[in-house]
Formats: C-alpha cells, structure tokens, sequence
C-alpha cells in the first residue's frame, strides 16, 4: 500500500527552462534519507503542462531508474484527453513505476458520466495501480463522490488524491469508499485532519521543503495520534498557506532556492515568485525551522 507522506517533487530547472538532472538526483536522496514514504513524478506540481511529451516519459523513466525501488513511484500521467492519459499511463507502466496518479480532465468540464468513462477506460487499458486526483480549483471540475464511489469498483483504482480543502468531501469519501479505496489528502492545510478521521496519507507541496516533519506528521496522524500530529503540524500552519501565495509550484520552487536545493528556474508561463510576497513566503520559513542559504 502507498500511503503516508508522498511528496509531490518539483522539476528542479536551470534559468533556460531545461530540467536539472543532477539537483533532481539530489532531491531524490535527500527525501530518501528524510523518510518520505513516496514520489509522484510529473505531476502538477513537477509543471507536467510545460513538458514535452518526450521530457515528460524521460523524467518518469529517470525517476524509475533513480528510485531504484527503495520507495514507491507514483507517476502523474493525467491529461484532458483520455487518449492522452492513456499513453502515458502506459509509458509509465512500461518504465516500471509503481502506480499512476490521474488528475481530472482540466478545461473541458465533463459531466460525471464522462468523468466515470475517462478513468474506467483508462483502467481497463491499462493493468497498473492507479489514483484519481481531484482538484477543482485548478481543474475547473470537481469529481463528486458518488462517481469515485463507482470507479472505486474498478479492479485498477487503488485510491484517490483529493485536494479539494473539503473536510466535509474528504469524510463523505472515507464512510462511501474508504474500505475500498485509499482516500490520500492534496491540501496540506487540511491533511492532518483528512488522516486522523482515516485518509491513508498525503500528497504534498510542503514536503518538497520538510520532508522528515511531514513524514512524521503523516505517520503519527495515521496511527491516530492527534496531539503528536499536531505538535509537528502546528509550526508549518503558515507554510502551507503561503506556499499558495501564487500559483504553485511558483511558491516552493522560489523557497526551495533560497535553501540552496535548486536553481530559480521555472518554465512558462509560470515565472519567479513576485517579490511582494517573498518575505511572507520567508517568514513562514523561519517559523517552520528552514535556514536559509
């Protein structure tokens, strides 16, 4: 089972846009060596909409090889073309990566008839474990309960990635289908709540920046240990705030530059977190422990 505390890695870019093999190699051994419990590769967060197709199955393949099986990879392979999301699901499966994480269809705001239809074929096409992922604020369509609860069904579907900020939604999904599938947090401002009510993990943005506090935090939320959850989720309040200031991965990709992790570089139309909210970004930082370099 893929649970706890799965970081959703950025694509670590020189300041021409070409991706940085060798901080990305870096990133990967240091959440290695922090307790992160899993990767998702090429996911939003890793700016999936501005990589090539190529770039987007040799970074999957490369993180495979990486990895080297000493924790899971889970590889963002979702499009807003079923055909699409096909093609890389079965890329994925091909290069050896553990699971797939789908994100809802983005622009073309099917109904969920025709939400049910892209995932159901696309697990029925392809046999590798696979995770919805639901974020309507950025996709522009929310995938309702009753549908998960249906695809929860599927032999393929293992879980889902709901970044809704919805407590409310999250429980509807644990008491319809938590038996059945994972249900896994995607807003870490409501993620130790999501896991103490009996979400299996979280996918996180912070994680790029505290791997071994939300590791900790994730195991401890769990197995049910509230106050030790919120001793480590308490210090980090602002940061999973203010790492949303601007467009993600804008935030955490400016902060995990001034920790010297990564070069600035961020592919467009995505630029360099806007100076006016550098010192919030800064401040939360400090209040979680970070040096700065």
């Amino acid at each position: 089972m893929i649970q706890g505390s799965i970081v959703a890695i950025v694509t670590p870019m020189l300041a021409d846009g070409e991706i940085d093999y060798l901080a990305y190699d870096r990133l990967i051994d240091w959440h290695i060596e922090s307790g992160t419990d899993a990767i998702v590769v090429a996911g939003t967060t890793g700016e999936s909409p501005t990589l090539s197709e190529q770039e987007h199955c040799d970074l999957i393949k490369h993180t495979v090889k990486k990895v080297a099986k000493r924790i899971p990879v889970v590889a963002g392979t979702g499009s807003n073309s079923t055909r699409e999301a096909i093609f890389f699901t079965e890329a994925a499966k091909d290069f050896g990566a553990d699971a797939c994480l789908i994100v809802v269809p983005y622009y073309n705001k099917p109904s969920q008839e025709g939400l049910y239809q892209h995932f159901k074929t696309i697990a029925e096409r392809v046999d590798i474990p696979q995770f919805l992922y639901n974020v309507p604020s950025r996709t522009g369509c929310d995938l309702q309960a009753q549908t998960v609860s249906r695809l929860a069904d599927l032999d393929n579907i293992v879980g889902i990635k709901e970044a809704s900020g919805n407590l409310d939604r999250c429980r509807e999904l644990i008491n319809l289908c938590g038996t059945r599938i994972s249900i896994i947090g995607g807003d870490d401002a409501t993620a130790r709540q999501l896991m103490l009510a009996g979400g299996k993990g979280n996918i996180s943005v912070t994680a790029n920046v505290v791997p071994r506090q939300m590791h900790e935090m994730c195991k401890r939320a769990i197995a049910g240990d509230a106050v030790g959850a919120e001793a480590i989720d308490l210090p980090l309040a602002a940061l999973h705030e203010r790492l949303f200031v601007e467009g993600s991965p804008v935030p955490v990709k400016w902060a995990m530059a001034q920790m010297g992790l990564i070069e600035s570089g961020i592919r467009l139309p995505l630029v360099e977190l806007n100076p006016a909210f550098r010192v919030t970004v800064a401040d939360a930082m400090h209040a979680a422990g970070i040096s700065i370099a």
